[in-house]
């Protein structure tokens, strides 16, 4: 039994904040600098907010960030120039599906102090202190629209797609200044850096907005290319039309835009999504040919000219061994657990429109967004099945495995 004074110094100590009862201290972190943990973010894009997962305490959500804290002055600025104003409101109609862009990508940096923001209808990426929910800095865009972001292996360089400028710009994590760039085609869309962070696998997806669905108005669509850049002097060391590429495989009038990609280990191979097209491709970097096209389930009648933006899948990730995708069938409201090896499926049922697919640190699970749910999940890779669903904001798309101190995450739980 505890003395009364045991009793009186531990009821100091707590209210000292020296010790904290259950996930508190585990939060809190400790003097030898472990003082970062590890979370999950997912952007809500119509909302306008990020949500913080803590997977390590059951996949709990512990705070929701507001990402336009600085919404006001930024219509303002908007509303007072007649050219913003006309792809503002371009991008709700056409992108957005009635509703304003305020979350596509987001990275946080590796000291957990910053949250990465590119912002669509907001033509910018933003770095947000995490402490005060403050914007740290401001990048505009050069053109009207913001989209896809890539992160260095290190944290120190986000790559940003400017839409409508046909460039991509490379940033400084910290500071927000502009490092390096290096031109696209026709609307630029995703960046992957390698896992050495030498290069940057980049793609353009083209004109997506526009009703010319049908394969023969196919070029009306603009350039579209698939690049590998170098990441330190920004040169595009390789700028592929991977629909040529198909086409020499055997597989004629398939797009060349390519959409969400996963490199394998080792990167001899990048698995990718390509406009209009249920399922995704193998092509090897090596030999710079496509091996397989692997086709999925299609369960929609929707036509090919009311495809999201021209995504019939929109999502791909790759377990940590390197064993297994995860795809998310964003027209077919599924997401699929594919063998590499044999490239046998299992279908998950996890709701409506999912929107990308991410995989956890650990490399076990995949994390899928159901952006017309308002939810994601929690996916097994070993199990083939969803183990967690929790609910998020408005319209989730991208979900990014990232940091915050521990005395953030000991402050929102």
């Amino acid at each position: 039994m505890l003395s009364p004074r045991r009793i009186a110094l531990a009821v100091a100590a707590l209210a000292a904040g020296l010790l904290m009862p259950g996930s508190q201290a585990a939060a809190r972190g400790s003097d030898d600098g472990s003082d970062i943990r590890h979370v999950v973010f997912v952007g809500n894009n119509w909302d306008g907010t990020a949500d913080v997962i803590y997977p390590h305490d059951h996949y709990r959500k512990v705070a929701r960030i507001n990402i336009v804290p600085d919404l006001q002055e930024r219509l303002l600025d908007i509303y007072t120039h007649p050219d913003k104003l006309a792809y503002f409101l371009a991008i709700r109609e056409l992108v957005g599906e009635g509703h304003d862009q305020f979350v596509d990508d987001m990275y946080s940096t590796p000291d957990g102090k910053l949250l990465i923001v590119s912002r669509p209808s907001l033509a910018d990426v933003v770095g947000i202190n995490l402490a005060t929910g403050k914007i740290a800095w401001r990048f505009p865009m050069d053109g009207y629209r913001s989209d896809h972001m890539g992160l260095s292996p290190n944290g120190r360089q986000v790559a940003v797609s400017d839409s409508t400028a046909n460039v991509v710009h490379v940033l400084n994590t910290q500071t927000g200044k502009q490092i390096g760039e290096f031109p696209s085609g026709d609307s630029p869309h995703e960046n992957t850096y390698s896992r050495d962070g030498s290069l940057i696998y980049h793609a353009s997806i083209g004109r997506v907005y526009t009703p010319t669905d049908d394969p023969a108005m196919d070029t009306t669509k603009g350039e579209r290319w698939f690049e590998i850049v170098n990441a330190k002097t920004f040169k595009v060391l390789k700028r592929i039309d991977m629909g040529k590429k198909l086409e020499q495989a055997g597989y004629p009038n398939m797009s060349s835009a390519v959409r969400p990609m996963a490199l394998a280990p080792h990167e001899h191979w990048v698995y990718f999504q390509v406009s209009f097209f249920h399922g995704f491709v193998e092509y090897n970097l090596d030999t710079n040919r496509v091996r397989r096209v692997v086709p999925l389930p299609t369960r929609t009648d929707v036509p090919r000219e009311q495809y999201l933006l021209d995504s019939a899948h929109h999502g791909i990730a790759m377990n940590g061994r390197g064993t297994k995708l995860c795809v998310a069938g964003t027209m077919d409201d599924y997401a699929a657990i594919v063998s590499r090896k044999t490239l046998k499926y299992k279908i998950i049922n996890g709701g409506v429109k999912p929107y990308w697919s991410t995989t956890s640190r650990n490399g076990r699970k995949c994390y899928v967004s159901w952006s017309g749910s308002d939810r994601i999940s929690v996916i097994s890779y070993r199990k083939r099945e969803e183990v967690a669903r929790i609910k998020v904001g408005d319209h989730p798309q991208r979900i990014r495995s990232g940091s915050v101190t521990a005395a953030w995450l000991a402050a929102h739980t």
